[in-house]
């Protein structure tokens, strides 16, 4: 891809006005996609049949499953119609969009919030040594993938305690991205404090809303009027920054190391099963394969009637297909191109499903094929691989 050159700032990683090309290798036909490896570097784009070698026979089996895998996701399209503190880099706002390229030796990954945020932790997780880029908001973080301003995006979906992030259900739906592979990082609150301040000093504190609720019984223990704010990362930063003396935070020990705060206590939320699911998300969806566990995450919607969500689930379990989760949603249907003029009395859900099935297995092809029977639209969000990992 062909860039004008950047000019960087320690304030801000990425300029305004600088205009980034596409060049005619990045076109990919329908029969390229992503090849994604478990390196630092950036993906290659490799036309799929170019990318098989070997001698000629097994060259032949292998374009056959190419061109199967290609079929099918011709069959359920992934496309949607879319519509000091102060030194540390601030995060990328959607008035400050513009291209940018890396200098290629490490993935560049947006996420939200601002340096030392626990998305700043599972981006770096899910690719070590990269290049994590702070975005002010979800929806900046989508738009910076789908720009070429980074290679991916690494966002919550959901919490083991908080339950669902709605906002980037909504966003996966508005937007051109893949879920190209998930990380999941168990949180560990800890409560900040400028150095100096005891705990008996503080008067309020302040955190992310869900941050907050996490912490309820020891923040109400300790008398403590709570205060959300946009992000865990942004409280600290905030903290520190105005030396502020009757307040504290919630927020990371990394937090605490790169504001220069103290930590008064650690492990401070309510329950130890604190699990924040993140997704990895890329502007190509990977090959799925089946010599690893793997997840597919899809989006639909039903005509209303009796019985049909039951039919809907059934064509999973018909199969011997585990479902890890269903998210409804009210459907916005501006988003798939659909009027919105008419009130039947009812709402239209958009059903969000996860479930244990590669689509590269045939019997994950086989139930989207007898749920796309019945179902108004469908949409493969993702095939990818299942972490089973935990820190």
């Amino acid at each position: 891809m062909a860039a004008s050159s950047i000019a960087r700032s320690p304030v801000n990683p990425i300029v305004r006005h600088v205009i980034c090309r596409a060049s005619p290798s990045d076109h990919l036909s329908k029969t390229s996609l992503t090849i994604h490896g478990h390196y630092p570097k950036r993906c290659r784009h490799v036309p799929l049949l170019a990318s098989l070698h070997g001698d000629t026979t097994r060259n032949n089996d292998r374009n056959a499953q190419a061109l199967e895998l290609q079929r099918v996701l011709d069959d359920f399209p992934y496309d949607v119609i879319p519509n000091d503190p102060t030194m540390l880099p601030t995060p990328l706002s959607s008035t400050q969009l513009s291209n940018s390229v890396s200098d290629g030796s490490r993935v560049r990954v947006a996420y939200q919030g601002v340096p030392g945020a626990y998305s700043e932790s599972a981006a770096e997780k899910a690719y070590p040594n990269c290049e994590a880029v702070p975005c002010e908001q979800f929806d900046t973080a989508f738009e910076a993938v789908e720009k070429w301003l980074v290679d991916r995006a690494v966002l919550p979906i959901e919490n083991s305690l908080g339950g669902s992030i709605h906002r980037n259900y909504d966003l996966l739906l508005r937007h051109r991205l893949h879920i190209v592979g998930e990380v999941k990082f168990a949180v560990r609150h800890c409560l900040l404090a400028n150095h100096g301040v005891e705990v008996e000093d503080l008067k309020r504190v302040l955190s992310h809303p869900q941050a907050l609720s996490q912490c309820e019984d020891t923040l109400s223990r300790l008398g403590l009027v709570k205060e959300a704010v946009d992000d865990t990362a942004g409280a600290a930063k905030h903290i520190a920054s105005y030396k502020l003396k009757d307040a504290g935070a919630v927020a990371s020990t990394t937090a605490a190391m790169i504001y220069g705060l103290n930590i008064l206590a650690q492990d401070i939320q309510d329950d130890s099963d604190n699990v924040t699911r993140f997704l990895m998300l890329a502007r190509e969806p990977i090959i799925p394969g089946i010599d690893r566990p793997f997840k597919t995450s899809i989006v639909f919607s039903l005509e209303e009637g009796p019985g049909v969500l039951f039919k809907a689930l059934a064509v999973f379990a018909l199969r011997q297909i585990n479902l890890t989760k269903i998210e409804s949603r009210p459907l916005r249907k501006q988003l798939l191109g659909a009027s919105d003029d008419s009130n039947n009395g009812y709402f239209d859900y958009l059903f969000y499903v996860d479930f244990e099935a590669s689509m590269a297995d045939e019997k994950a092809q086989n139930a989207l094929r007898h749920l796309k029977e019945f179902a108004t639209y469908l949409r493969v969000l993702g095939s990818y691989p299942v972490d089973t990992s935990m820190i």
